[in-house]
């Protein structure tokens, strides 16, 4: 009996310790469930992607997280590729250029064609840049990022030249002559080669240089994990990807909350030590960075007036990748594709915006547009929403002119001190929500916050905004949209590395091509900053706000001619 007595004790020990691991099982089971989150391991991360990926697909590009695993139709899949090739980059002829044999901007040069012969406007101006090394040898083989410009700053005149780079360390320089009178060349060197390929090398292999961060709260309770399109390593992770979208986000999970107690996103920070001690050379302000290439010989030459300018010569068919677009003359914008009303009384702007609700989606460059016409339009009254500074959402109301106005900044990633969990929305999922209208006006900008991660991550979120524009444009074909480019900005080392203009000039020519053919249209925002005499800025000044804006209400209220 007491040997049945004994059996049924450790039977019973055994169903408890059983019912213990299966409750402490359930339990996470169902934190998993509740709160969306997966385990690292279940995610691509950077260290087994390749292996991965080498049984479903072959590529000579690395695999950033999950985006080579997206499903792609055959077309998107076609043209992910052409858009790949479009901006490929020269490469090195040797993967190790010591800094002595790298483009130095003082010893290189650039001469005007024939600069005394006879121009007059509408004439091309065609100038050679010669490349050289620090020992003032030629280069012999491509791949420097250039920018150019033709100027008169007595006149505020101002516009931009097509750069083609030889492969052979000569590039030709492309002007259009739109003003009479003495016009001057200017071309500098943004990056050399050899430092394309170490920010080529970043954004593929150290997409998280910028990293993010989420709070969660419970009580008094509060926790801080880093969040990212990507994390790597086997930790527990919470898994914010869009329902509607797809767009992925993850942050590792805390040790204590659950993925729900979630209250804000931020920017954690920048990485330190990216670069070689050699690299570091590549990158340096008053040596290789944004600096002047001089002339051997004229650097300007004299352009005289046309005998009879047709007006109508105006090319009124849009078209994203016409360049340049337009060009300064006495501080106004002039483009080449639709006529610019000059927007210099409120009262005009309100007579332009009466009845109508604007909506404006993207960083802070579009957050300038809020502000302006905030501050110009005296009727235009911001509402406290209680937002944080800088960050959104804001809105400013017209009651007597029934004009909403609205900015939302669009969703991760994006490197703002802190957002509110409740307002990370993604532009196209606003989009949707939309119903439109001849009195709705759209505007986006999105492209600075993608500039340290691979393009496939901002041909994604391309894709889906694209697809919910020509959705409300089906089923509200008269509503306004348009779309503001990116702009230059003052470089110097670390800056550099996060958010370089060659980033920036990729991933406009993206999105230029990836909306062309579509129903909206295009503030030139790059020509914009580039063309004009103010040094470069990420939030160009005011007169350079102004100019846009009278593009943007061109779009809304056209001039009728």
């Amino acid at each position: 009996m007491w040997r049945d007595s004994f059996r049924l004790q450790i039977f019973c020990l055994l169903m408890a310790v059983l019912a213990v691991v299966v409750l402490v099982h359930n339990f996470f089971q169902l934190e998993h469930l509740d709160d969306d989150t997966v385990s690292g391991s279940n995610w691509i991360t950077e260290n087994n992607v390749g292996r991965s990926l080498s049984q479903t697909t072959k590529s000579d590009r690395k695999p950033y997280c999950g985006y080579k695993q997206q499903t792609l139709s055959k077309r998107e899949q076609v043209e992910q590729e052409s858009l790949l090739a479009a901006i490929q980059w020269p490469k090195l002829p040797d993967s190790k250029i010591a800094f002595v044999q790298s483009t130095d901007p003082a010893h290189s040069d650039f001469v005007i064609v024939k600069p005394s012969r006879f121009f007059k406007v509408g004439d091309q101006l065609q100038v050679l840049v010669h490349m050289k090394d620090f020992q003032g040898k030629p280069k012999q083989y491509g791949g420097d990022y250039l920018q150019a410009r033709i100027h008169s700053p007595l006149l505020k005149a101002g516009a931009t030249g097509k750069i083609v780079d030889c492969h052979n360390g000569l590039y030709k320089v492309f002007f259009t002559l739109f003003w009479p009178g003495e016009v001057k060349v200017s071309v500098s060197l943004v990056h050399p080669s050899e430092a394309i390929q170490v920010l080529l090398r970043l954004r593929e292999e150290r997409p998280d240089r910028v990293y993010f961060k989420s709070s969660f709260k419970s009580g008094r309770y509060s926790e801080t994990t880093e969040c990212n399109i990507c994390l790597p390593g086997d930790l527990p992770v919470c898994n914010f990807t869009d329902l509607y979208t797809g767009e992925p986000w993850f942050c590792y999970k805390p040790r204590k909350l659950s993925c729900a107690s979630r209250i804000s996103h931020a920017k954690g920070g920048y990485q330190k030590g990216l670069l070689t001690r050699e690299e570091s050379l590549f990158f340096q302000s008053d040596v290789n960075i944004k600096r002047p290439i001089l002339s051997s010989g004229p650097d300007s030459v004299i352009v005289k007036p046309k005998a009879f300018i047709d007006s109508s010569s105006i090319d009124r068919a849009e078209d994203s990748m016409v360049s340049p677009s337009g060009y300064y003359y006495e501080d106004q914008w002039r483009s080449r594709t639709h006529w610019i009303h000059h927007f210099n009384k409120s009262d005009d702007i309100t007579k332009c915006l009466q009845g109508k609700v604007i909506h404006l989606f993207g960083d802070s460059t579009m957050r300038q547009w809020f502000e302006y016409l905030t501050a110009f339009v005296p009727d235009l009254v911001e509402f406290n929403l209680g937002s944080p500074k800088n960050v959104g959402p804001f809105m400013s109301v017209d009651l007597k002119h029934n004009i909403l106005l609205k900015f939302r900044c669009h969703g991760p990633p994006i490197r703002f001190s802190t957002v509110f969990s409740s307002e990370l929305h993604y532009i196209a999922n606003e989009l949707n929500g939309i119903v439109g209208g001849r009195n709705t006006v759209i505007a986006i900008t999105i492209w600075s916050h993608f500039s340290t991660f691979p393009v496939e991550v901002y041909i994604r979120r391309l894709r889906n905004i694209r697809r919910s524009i020509i959705q409300l444009l089906d089923r509200s074909p008269k509503t306004s949209i348009i779309i503001r480019t990116a702009n230059v900005q003052e470089l110097g080392p670390e800056v550099s590395l996060f958010n370089s203009d060659w980033y920036s000039f990729q991933l406009d020519s993206v999105m230029r091509k990836m909306f062309s053919g579509i129903a909206v249209h295009f503030v030139d925002a790059w020509e914009m900053s580039l063309a004009h005499y103010l040094p470069h800025n990420l939030h160009p000044k005011e007169i350079i706000v102004k100019n846009q804006i009278n593009a943007f209400l061109s779009f809304v209220c056209p001039l009728q001619t």
